[in-house]
């Protein structure tokens, strides 16, 4: 049996608290908007959130009438302490699982959501393989940290827990080669308020920036081959 690494666990035990809420919230709101985006046409009772984090996602999910009932599974004990915390409606169960062995039957789900984690997990294939057993339908967002300079990135993607690093063309090639057929996609940028959250302060950065987000929403070409999220709907 594979586990996470003790090293991963013991990182993850206490990264949730009360401290990061407002932070944590504010990106679950692009990220619960990617989901209902992508899965437009579609409708699902059963949703199992795998590496739910906090359970803000769940939880906007929820407020939005997205699906009839919830199950979360996470591997870290603060995460799972900050679920319980938010008495989200529809929420039916929390489950600590090893972080590659969902405790659930095949097809158990009518949809399974692992939104920001394969970036994290140390064995992705694996974990993806076990979210696709027990869900007819899946939604998986990843962040695009790729660029020509990310060599030059690499403690600062590290800081984040990002230890795998895609392109979307990358990911959709990881999901072909473990038959995950891609219905609908969605190429986004994280919302304004995460990027006024994380700068606060009018720089030559922040003005880069918001001059590269702009060119991007013109130009879409652009938004496919460097967006800040790739979302998708798979089967």
């Amino acid at each position: 049996m594979t586990n996470v690494s003790k090293e991963l666990k013991n990182k993850y035990d206490k990264h949730y608290s009360d401290k990061t809420e407002e932070w944590r919230k504010l990106g679950a709101t692009g990220k619960a908007e990617n989901i209902i985006n992508v899965a437009e046409e579609f409708s699902f009772n059963k949703v199992l959130d795998v590496g739910a984090g906090d359970g803000n996602i769940l939880s906007l999910l929820s407020e939005r009438k997205f699906a009839t009932s919830y199950t979360a599974a996470e591997i870290s004990d603060s995460a799972i302490e900050q679920i319980k915390k938010k008495n989200i409606e529809g929420l039916v169960k929390v489950v600590q699982f090893d972080g590659y062995e969902l405790p659930f039957a095949d097809d158990e789900f009518d949809l399974a959501i692992s939104s920001h984690v394969i970036e994290h997990v140390e064995f992705p294939r694996k974990l993806l393989r076990e979210i696709k057993r027990v869900s007819k339908h899946q939604i998986l967002e990843v962040p695009i940290d790729f660029s020509f300079s990310v060599d030059k990135k690499f403690d600062h993607f590290n800081s984040y827990g990002h230890i795998n690093i895609y392109t979307p063309a990358l990911f959709n090639f990881l999901l072909y080669t473990e038959k995950f057929k891609v219905l609908n996609c969605k190429h986004a940028l994280y919302k304004k308020e995460i990027v006024d959250f994380q700068t606060k302060t009018l720089t030559v950065k922040y003005l880069i920036v918001m001059i590269k987000r702009l060119l991007w929403r013109i130009f879409p070409i652009l938004m496919k081959l460097k967006p800040n999220t790739y979302t998708v709907l798979t089967e």
